[in-house]
């Protein structure tokens, strides 16, 4: 069969095929073709320019999907408008792209912002020792990222139903009565409000930052992750705790880490009053300095407290991180015991007490005369 008996036949086929049919099925074939050629071109593009690393090729392949919907819609477009469709079609159809046209646009805003965010967070590094400024920078990016997400997911939902009439006619509605409706929505999204806007005060401010040790409602922990809404803090046993955004801007709390990782502990012990005070002190040079968690900043003895029976003495000695600090005061605390049993168990708390034997005065017959006066010994 030559090419003109082809073109007849597909074009009597054409012909009795029924008017409904026709546009869907040159649609569909419209849709195939664009998908197929998306398909060819990425696979030709990342197999020939070489960008399996670098900022060119991580950026293509996130927008491998966002450009695949973007060629369906160009075909679309191009095949559309050549279909002469009834109005009822080609306004629905044209609904549809321009639905289509609106997530395109919300998707590669969404995509561009992840994109530049995470090549920004890979330059800074959390292995190091002092990471206060990686820490700094990675938060303020992950929080104002997380909430740019969701205000363009916001923004791109609500242009899409904005395209339909009656969502219009409600808009408009909901307008002419802005004053009670205002108010019942604003209280229903009080607390996500309240959260997002927690989340941007945090990523300016900084009160709180990504590895931060903190105590908060007791708990002793890190600060592992910061969404949008809440924060989840690493408890040392391995627990997770979940606190809103809006805790760390309403409520008080320690963070040990706010403005360096060094951090200074302190061990205390209580003695007898015979301690060796400068012989304690040597020893506890000796120790901080023996041991691989000290930075070789702090390293102190004080006599904090006294009472009746003992002496509250308290160490001070720093460390480079908070981990590093809690085994330095473990090894210290239990070095020096070990060392004042064996050296000088005298210094060990006593308890101290008389026992005194007194004979009774014979003028007074009413008191027994093996009267014991006194305490007991130890």
């Amino acid at each position: 069969m030559d090419a003109a008996s082809y073109m007849q036949a597909a074009d009597a086929a054409i012909a009795r095929m029924p008017s409904a049919a026709f546009p869907v099925i040159i649609l569909l074939m419209a849709v195939a073709a664009a998908v197929s050629l998306h398909f060819l071109l990425f696979r030709l593009v990342l197999r020939f320019a070489g960008t399996d690393t670098g900022l060119l090729g991580s950026l293509l392949r996130r927008a491998r999907r966002p450009l695949r919907l973007a060629m369906i819609l160009a075909a679309l477009a191009i095949v559309v408008p050549r279909l002469h469709l009834p109005f009822g079609w080609e306004r629905g159809i044209g609904h549809i792209l321009l639905i289509l046209l609106i997530v395109f646009l919300g998707w590669t805003a969404i995509l561009l912002v992840n994109h530049f965010t995470d090549r920004s967070i890979r330059r800074h590094r959390f292995d190091t020792e002092d990471n206060l400024a990686a820490r700094k920078f990675v938060t303020q990016i992950r929080v104002l990222r997380r909430t740019a997400t969701i205000v363009l997911g916001i923004l791109t939902v609500g242009a899409v139903l904005l395209t339909f009439d009656a969502v219009q006619e409600y808009g408009l509605s909901l307008f002419a009565s802005a004053g009670a409706a205002g108010l019942i929505l604003g209280l229903a999204a009080r607390p996500v409000l309240t959260n997002l806007i927690a989340g941007v005060q945090i990523a300016i401010t900084q009160p709180i930052r990504l590895e931060d040790v903190v105590i908060v409602e007791g708990e002793w922990g890190w600060i592992e992750e910061i969404f949008a809404t809440y924060v989840v803090v690493r408890i040392w046993d391995w627990r997770r705790m979940v606190v809103p955004l809006s805790y760390f801007i309403e409520k008080p709390f320690q963070n040990w880490t706010r403005d360096s990782a060094s951090i200074i502990g302190s061990v205390y012990w209580y003695l007898d009053y015979t301690v060796p005070m400068d012989a304690m002190r040597e020893k506890l040079e000796e120790l901080v300095h023996a041991s691989p968690h000290w930075d070789g900043k702090v390293s102190v003895l004080q006599v904090v407290d006294t009472d009746k029976d003992t002496v509250a003495l308290r160490a001070l000695m720093s460390a480079r991180t908070s981990p590093q600090a809690w085994d330095l005061r473990c090894e210290v605390r239990e070095k020096m015991i070990v060392w004042l049993q064996g050296e000088h168990p005298q210094a060990l708390p006593r308890l101290r007490g008389e026992f005194r034997t007194s004979a009774a005065p014979e003028a007074d017959p009413a008191l027994p005369r093996d009267r014991i006066e006194g305490g007991s010994s130890t």
